[in-house]
């Protein structure tokens, strides 16, 4: 059985200005940035190193972080590891390396996104407007999921099997989120990539499988049993019983 608790109701007020940290050593570009993000509504704020960069998230709680890979002084990667150590926000990261290791690498760290330099403006921000719409529509709605003895919450991003924490990587979560969200519904590879991609991406639907794969394996001591509808996609199935 999977159950969906709801936060207590609040009162309707104007959604606040989304705030915008950009890390990034280059003036040029992170002034561009701003400008492009200003001119559609969002308040930016600016760092150019590492350290700046994790002072302000500090300060300025932002709803998402523009993360530069190379960065002086304190590497992206070891910006984008703090940042998972202590929140969810969504961390876009830009990189001008065509190594597709240190892509893989800061995916694997927790970055939600990346877009590699040079980059289109309107580009990077409509992969903003989808990071964003993304982080609201699976975080903001629910507090806790529980399926069998899986319990995820979206706010903190984080899972429990039987009580115990699992780690599982950003797309595992959002991925297994939409699944525990629809128990025993079948969801084809195309919804489920719109729901934890966005419509935005040109993504494989292999992704998809790969990422059922490592989630099968990180919940073999759950209850819970991911199953494949031959043809058409997948189904979580609470308690392992159809």
């Amino acid at each position: 059985m999977s159950t969906i608790q709801q936060p207590s109701p609040r009162s309707e007020q104007n959604p606040k200005m989304s705030v915008i940290l950009v890390v990034e050593d280059d003036r040029h570009i992170a002034d561009l940035i701003r400008l492009y993000l200003q001119r559609e509504g969002y308040d930016v704020r600016l760092a150019d190193d590492g350290r700046e960069g994790l002072r302000l998230f500090g300060e300025e709680h932002p709803d998402l972080v523009i993360l530069d890979l190379m960065l002086p002084g304190l590497h992206g990667r070891d910006v984008c590891r703090a940042i998972r150590l202590r929140s969810a926000t969504p961390v876009l990261m830009l990189t001008a390396l065509d190594d597709e290791r240190d892509v893989i690498e800061g995916l694997d760290l927790g970055a939600d996104d990346y877009i590699t330099k040079p980059f289109k403006p309107r580009e990077l921000v409509a992969r903003v407007r989808a990071a964003l719409r993304r982080a609201n529509g699976l975080g903001a709605v629910v507090q806790e999921v529980v399926a069998g003895n899986v319990t995820l919450n979206p706010r903190t991003r984080t899972v429990l099997v039987a009580g115990q924490p699992v780690d599982l990587r950003a797309k595992e979560f959002d991925l297994l989120l939409v699944l525990a969200s629809r128990p025993h519904l079948v969801l084809s590879r195309d919804q489920l990539l719109a729901q934890v991609w966005g419509r935005e991406y040109d993504v494989d639907t292999r992704t998809i499988d790969v990422h059922i794969n490592r989630l099968r394996s990180r919940l073999a001591e759950s209850s819970v049993e991911i199953e494949t509808v031959r043809g058409i996609g997948y189904r979580l199935v609470p308690d392992g019983e159809d």
